[in-house]
């Protein structure tokens, strides 16, 4: 067992580095888009699959609420939430709609839309994304791997480079959480010194 977790964990660190190596710019970047986004009265929508429905949970609840610091809520909804709209979007039509029906209903030119996909190849986050960029918001993706089909259709990908799917999803949630600050600190200010919730 300690072999197992003594790899793992260097496995995940070499992930975030190797990440971090080549994907420097385009984090900055997407921080710079969501930054531009909220400063513009735009929101952002954020999807993804499972875990990554739970990233996408997590992040918009780090925006509306707090990350470290007390400041005013920042606009982002989670398109994973809201069970009445994804099972009857998916029993009338397709679980392939529940993200693009969502987007055409909520989202305007101004907005960022980010999917989550580890494999990039989620049919409902492809539509997702896909009706977002004709619609003219911003499109980003959090991905792995080859970056798959969602690396030639959003307008920014960020890929952790590495099939293994808890090693992406890992790299996703650091990734999540740096944005948070990069946000925080360019609107409010420094965060190192963490104000702790009552």
């Amino acid at each position: 067992m300690d072999k197992i977790i003594t790899k793992s964990l260097k496995d995940s660190i070499s992930a975030k580095e190797e990440f971090v190596r080549v994907q420097m710019e385009e984090i900055i970047r997407l921080a710079g888009w969501i930054i531009e986004t909220i400063k513009e009265g735009g929101k952002i929508l954020i999807f993804g699959n499972g875990g990554s429905a739970a990233d996408a949970q997590h992040m918009a609840a780090e925006f509306v609420n707090r990350f470290l610091i007390d400041r005013p809520p920042l606009a982002a909804i989670a398109l994973t939430t809201d069970s009445s709209i994804l099972t009857s979007v998916g029993n009338d039509f397709s679980f392939d709609d529940i993200f693009e029906k969502q987007i055409l209903a909520l989202g305007k030119p101004g907005d960022l839309a980010l999917g989550i996909s580890t494999s990039g190849n989620s049919p409902n986050v492809i539509k997702g994304i896909q009706t977002a960029k004709k619609s003219g918001l911003k499109t980003a993706i959090l991905t792995g791997g080859s970056g798959g089909r969602l690396r030639d259709i959003a307008g920014l990908s960020l890929i952790v480079p590495t099939d293994m799917t808890p090693h992406i999803q890992e790299v996703h949630l650091w990734i999540e959480h740096i944005l948070c600050r990069l946000v925080d600190e360019a609107l409010y200010g420094d965060v190192s010194v963490p104000q702790h919730p009552i």
